[in-house]
C-alpha cells in the first residue's frame, strides 16, 4: 500500500525556516521523481520543486535561492528545506511521487499535505 506522510508543517514568523519531510512506503522510491507542491488559501496548486531520481531538479521562481528539495533514498523520504519564509509561502503543502522525471500536477502519488502559515 503505497502512502506518502508529510510532515513539518507549522506556524512560523515570516523570515523564519522550516522543513518538510514526506516519509514515502510501497513503491521503488529510489527510481521515482519527488516532488513538493503547495496551494495557498483560495489558489490553485502550484508545484514548489521536484527532485528526479538522477539528481534533476526544478525549483518555482518564487521560491529559488530560498527553498532546497533533497531526498535520502535510505530512509525513503523527501524534504523541503524553506528558509527566509515570506506570508506568501503559507498553504497546504504536498508530497507528490511519479514515475516520470517531471511531475505534472495531476498523476503520481499524494500525501494529505502539512499546513505551513507564515505569519507575524
Amino acid at each position: 500500500q503505497v502512502q506518502l506522510v508529510e510532515s513539518g508543517g507549522g506556524l512560523v514568523q515570516p523570515g523564519g525556516s522550516l522543513r518538510l519531510s514526506c516519509e514515502a512506503s510501497g513503491f521503488i522510491f529510489s527510481i521515482y521523481t519527488m516532488a513538493w507542491y503547495r496551494q495557498p488559501p483560495g489558489n490553485q496548486r502550484e508545484l514548489v520543486a521536484s527532485l528526479a531520481h538522477d539528481g534533476t531538479t526544478v525549483h518555482t521562481d518564487s521560491v529559488k535561492g530560498r527553498f532546497a528539495i533533497s531526498r535520502d533514498n535510505a530512509k525513503n523520504t523527501v524534504y523541503l528545506q524553506m528558509n527566509s519564509l515570506k506570508p506568501e509561502d503559507t498553504a497546504l503543502y504536498y508530497c507528490n511521487a511519479v514515475r516520470y522525471r517531471f511531475p505534472d500536477n495531476q498523476g503520481g502519488y499524494w500525501g494529505q499535505g502539512t499546513q505551513v502559515t507564515v505569519s507575524s
